[in-house]
């Protein structure tokens, strides 16, 4: 953690794609075990943010810092080792291996300097058991519905042993009911001491989750603040539905 006690500092990150600025001096923090969400519109630059904060991309400008040390031209693979991992919005496992298999396909090359390689199989049952796969770690990953793709994708996620996960769109297309068995996966993983980032258009989800929230419009980060205070602000309105 840095001098603050943050887990997580993100300063004046900008990135731009040829002359299309994507994201334009955005600053935000993460606390350790805390519950946060990320929002905006489709464009708003969310993904390009964590995609920066994962290493899936580079900044131009800026600095992300990680349990005080700085990572920014870190690569992906790096700062998985280092405890930053994400679930993606469409989950691509490896479908011709069990469900088990693919939990120790991260623990093997993100966790390895962090996990004794002679627990793997016992930590991967029990993550798991975490999103309730444990009777069925030996079906092949190519069967299984979306909804359990999208508890295999955080499980994966989680299988790298992270301080912090991303959490990117985990409930799109989702039933309602599905939703809630999604977002109790999610209170569990952070039950355990892991820190959450929410990507999410679902704002039902959001809101019952997240302790503060960061809102992003056009590359710009626009409010911040608590569920109630993003419910309450204008400019998120008007982000959203327009004047």
């Amino acid at each position: 953690m840095d001098a603050d006690g943050r887990l997580l500092d993100v300063h004046g990150l900008t990135k731009r794609f040829g002359g299309f600025v994507a994201l334009n001096n955005v600053s935000m923090h993460l606390n350790p075990r805390e519950r946060l969400g990320l929002i905006g519109p489709n464009g708003s630059g969310k993904t390009t943010m964590i995609n920066c904060i994962s290493g899936a991309l580079f900044n131009e400008e800026g600095s992300v810092v990680f349990r005080g040390e700085e990572i920014t031209g870190l690569p992906a693979f790096k700062r998985a080792e280092l405890g930053i991992s994400r679930s993606f919005q469409i989950p691509r496992p490896f479908r011709t291996m069990s469900i088990l298999e693919n939990m120790l396909v991260p623990m093997e090359y993100a966790a390895w300097g962090r996990v004794d390689h002679a627990t793997h199989e016992d930590r991967a049952m029990e993550i798991l058991a975490l999103v309730g796969f444990q009777d069925r770690a030996q079906e092949n990953s190519g069967n299984l519905t979306q909804v359990d793709l999208r508890k295999l994708e955080l499980a994966r996620a989680l299988a790298a042993q992270p301080d912090v996960l991303v959490s990117d769109e985990s409930m799109a297309g989702l039933s309602s009911a599905e939703v809630d068995e999604v977002l109790e996966i999610l209170f569990k993983l952070n039950e355990r001491g892991v820190a959450v980032i929410m990507i999410e258009h679902i704002m039902r989800a959001v809101m019952r989750y997240c302790e503060r929230i960061y809102v992003l419009d056009a590359g710009q980060l626009i409010a911040e603040g608590t569920p109630e205070e993003i419910q309450g602000n204008p400019d998120v309105e008007r982000a959203y539905l327009g004047e």
